[in-house]
């Protein structure tokens, strides 16, 4: 998972990072919640945990500004030294999935993350088979079945084609795919992606007809577009 954490206190946010790394996550940190919003227009993540005080716009003003803003925004659990029962009301009607009050034992901020994310992943409670329309993945053998025929894939490959299919009619930025299949910076092997974005949608024949295609969003990622009424349309569409 890909957590962003937001805070303008330096100890707190090597705290986080620590508790993250801790769990088999990634982090992305940011000191002004200005950078966060600013990274939130062009970034996917999985969760964001920030500060109520945070410097520039505040903690409510960001989930705020998210709710209105993305299309798809990630839960958000909101860290901060309020303690009254008015304060976490406010925090949780504005938007925010949980609330965490300054300081708290790593072993129960990790603990809330966990329980975040198993309420709002679309990898959460991932069975061993999954239907996708006409495809159907096998998580254990890794591997894909469409149209009467076993599609084979690398590793890489299916675990790019499952990450797709989870997400499907979600716009994954190029960082959370790399750093979420292969644990890099997207700087460091945009090739690499392009090159397994394109097999993988060879290999699945993932075209109109099928009812899916991958849809490229220049300067950002990808998006596995569900296609409706698929039978109905031809090659060409």
């Amino acid at each position: 998972m890909r957590i962003a954490i937001a805070d303008d206190d330096g100890e707190s946010l090597v705290c986080l990072e620590n508790i993250i790394a801790g769990m088999g996550h990634i982090s992305v940190r940011f000191n002004t919640g200005d950078r966060l919003t600013a990274a939130l227009s062009r970034e996917t993540f999985d969760l964001v945990m920030l500060d109520w005080n945070i410097a520039g716009r505040n903690g409510l003003q960001i989930v705020q500004w998210m709710k209105q803003t993305l299309d798809n925004p990630p839960p958000v659990i909101v860290l901060t030294g309020r303690t009254t029962k008015r304060d976490i009301t406010e925090a949780l009607n504005g938007g925010a999935d949980d609330y965490i009050t300054k300081p708290e034992e790593d072993n129960v901020i990790a603990a809330r993350i966990a329980a975040v994310l198993r309420r709002t992943s679309a990898s959460a409670s991932m069975e061993k088979t999954a239907a996708f329309g006409g495809y159907r993945l096998d998580r254990m053998a890794q591997s894909i079945r469409h149209a009467g025929h076993d599609i084979t894939l690398t590793a890489k490959e299916f675990e790019l084609a499952d990450l797709l299919f989870r997400h499907r009619d979600r716009t994954l930025s190029r960082a959370y795919i790399m750093e979420t299949i292969w644990r890099t910076s997207a700087d460091l092997a945009t090739r690499t992606l392009d090159m397994h974005i394109s097999r993988v949608r060879s290999k699945l024949a993932l075209k109109p007809e099928n009812g899916f295609r991958i849809f490229t969003v220049f300067g950002y990622g990808y998006r596995l577009e569900t296609i409706e009424d698929a039978s109905d349309m031809s090659p060409s569409q």
